[in-house]
């Protein structure tokens, strides 16, 4: 699956972007789990800062 994503992100303005993953802990079980998203590369800064 992860070769569709980079592949597709290689034609056009696909530089452009970066794919984000943060690990996040979670408070119930103490479990850790990973959210993942494709963000444009101006806005990466501003993704961690939120999740």
């Amino acid at each position: 699956m992860a070769k569709k994503v980079v592949a597709s992100l290689q034609k056009g303005g696909g530089k452009e972007h970066t794919k984000v993953i943060k690990m996040v802990k979670s408070d119930k079980t103490g479990s850790y789990s990973f959210k993942q998203e494709i963000v444009h590369n101006e806005k990466v800064k501003e993704w961690f800062a939120k999740n």
